[in-house]
């Protein structure tokens, strides 16, 4: 292991959390919150000396960089991250115990949304943009932007495609031009666009330019951060209609986006996870609403809630406009079937994947051909391509760690005694990085029920989710902690 390198990476990644920290600071000194305002001084000051110890003790790091490194690399950035992000919480004493702090600061990185703060309003507007801006940041991923800003040589490109590979949502990242550093940029800078859109039309619809800022970078970001108690609940429904619209944006794969501006249309038309995604969507809106059509006035009410929540819940963002605890057990399995399956692979979205599912359903279909025909060699292909069948494998591989991750999680929450689906959903909701579970963690309540021992196993779930589970699960293996 070359601990100088990750050393390295680990200072970049603290002074820019650091830097990131300064116009919550700046809001806390506006508003004259002294509390938030020492603390996010005490945490920027410790934050940026962390930084430069870290900096002066990797001197004469080795280029020397390999798999195995971009995945610690990635694993303990976002754990000490999350540490040092949840201080300004702990201080201001807005959210007094340490652990809940750490779990608000996790699910805020890992685009979570779960959340153990019952009175939202109650908190501070410089805590407030902070839980949101965390969403943005984590949304597209810390060391990405690293790649968009940091001067790499051509030396060095080798780890920047094991950093990427670690840090971005998929069952394969390539690159979208040449160099990686000009893909994590083209990445960037179609997420900063998509962000000012959004804000741009939530200013649209009267929303003051505070509560547009945090809903935008939760939309992006997906992950459902709110400033109010009851979410997007008491907003317009042309705010819902918005964010209901631009959550499935983000759910989109981005090299889509790229392909667009290329004017590359029929290669976006022709993608099969979009229209996976697509299909999954529309059908799943249009069962709900019919569903749930005896709940509401006019039927455009249902399509209204059955579109935010749909949209909601497969880009895993985690916002409400109703407590669909209480809709009908058909449109509840839905939503379960949705929070498991996810958004697309290279989009902000958690959960398995649309991309992972597309493989895993392929490779049904040609396992049973196989068996009506033996002799016969058939290869997978995704948008007439063929997958390489190592993409196959580590997807399987994926599938198993998954299952492994999710039961073993049930099993030790379960240890608290509360309901099932209270558990399960629970589970589910902070895996696949989704935010509200049902019944005791649905929409109108929070995750505060929980113990500090389980709280633990599910902030590590948030991290295993948004990092794909092998970055975490590879800091349990002691051969990744060897040097090299």
């Amino acid at each position: 292991m070359n601990y100088k390198m990750i050393g390295r990476f680990f200072a970049l990644i603290l002074a820019v959390e650091a830097v990131f920290m300064i116009p919550a600071l700046a809001i806390s000194a506006v508003d004259g919150t002294h509390s938030a305002t020492r603390a996010f001084l005490i945490t920027i000051a410790l934050t940026l000396l962390l930084s430069a110890v870290l900096a002066a003790l990797s001197r004469g790091a080795k280029h020397i960089f390999f798999a195995k490194e971009g995945l610690f690399c990635v694993g303990v950035s976002w754990i000490l991250m999350s540490v040092l992000g949840c201080l300004p919480f702990y201080l201001s004493g807005e959210i007094p115990h340490f652990i809940d702090a750490l779990f608000e600061m996790v699910s805020g990185f890992t685009t979570t949304g779960s959340s153990v703060v019952s009175d939202i309003e109650a908190l501070s507007r410089a805590v407030l943009y902070w839980r949101s801006f965390s969403h943005w940041l984590g949304g597209m991923g810390v060391l990405v932007f690293l790649l968009a800003i940091v001067p790499v040589s051509g030396k060095n490109e080798g780890f920047t495609m094991h950093l990427l590979r670690a840090e971005s949502p998929g069952p394969n990242v390539g690159k979208l031009v040449p160099k990686m550093r000009q893909t994590a940029t083209v990445l960037y800078l179609t997420y900063l666009a998509l962000t000012l859109i959004d804000f741009l039309f939530l200013l649209a619809g009267e929303m003051s330019w505070f509560e547009a800022l945090c809903t935008a970078f939760g939309t992006a970001g997906t992950g459902g951060f709110g400033v109010r108690n009851d979410s997007l609940a008491s907003y317009s429904p042309y705010i819902q209609n918005v964010t209901s619209v631009f959550m499935l944006l983000f759910g989109v794969n981005f090299g889509c986006y790229y392909l667009l501006l290329l004017r590359q249309f029929r290669e976006v038309i022709r993608d099969e996870e979009l229209r996976l995604y697509g299909g999954i969507v529309l059908g799943s809106v249009l069962l709900i609403a019919l569903n749930i059509r005896g709940l509401y006035a006019t039927v455009w009410d249902a399509l209204r809630h059955s579109l935010f929540q749909v949209s909601s819940i497969i880009t895993t963002t985690g916002f409400a406009t109703a407590d669909f605890d209480l809709w009908p057990s058909f449109s509840k399995g839905i939503l379960l079937f949705l929070m498991m399956i996810g958004a697309c692979a290279g989009s902000t979205g958690g959960g398995l994947k649309c991309a992972r599912a597309l493989l895993l359903l392929k490779g049904l279909r040609r396992n049973l051909a196989q068996v009506l025909a033996p002799q016969r060699v058939q290869m997978i292909r995704v948008n007439q391509k063929p997958v390489d069948e190592k993409i196959v494998a580590n997807t399987n591989t994926y599938l198993c760690a998954y299952t492994v991750v999710l039961v073993g999680s049930f099993l030790l929450i379960s240890i608290d005694g509360f309901s099932v689906m209270t558990n399960f959903s629970a589970v589910l909701a902070c895996f696949n990085n989704i935010g509200p579970g049902l019944e005791s963690v649905g929409p109108l309540c929070n995750f505060s029920l929980f113990s500090p021992f389980s709280k633990l196993i599910l902030i590590l779930d948030m991290l295993a989710g948004r990092l794909e589970i092998f970055p975490i699960l590879i800091l349990f293996s002691a051969k990744a902690w060897k040097r090299s």
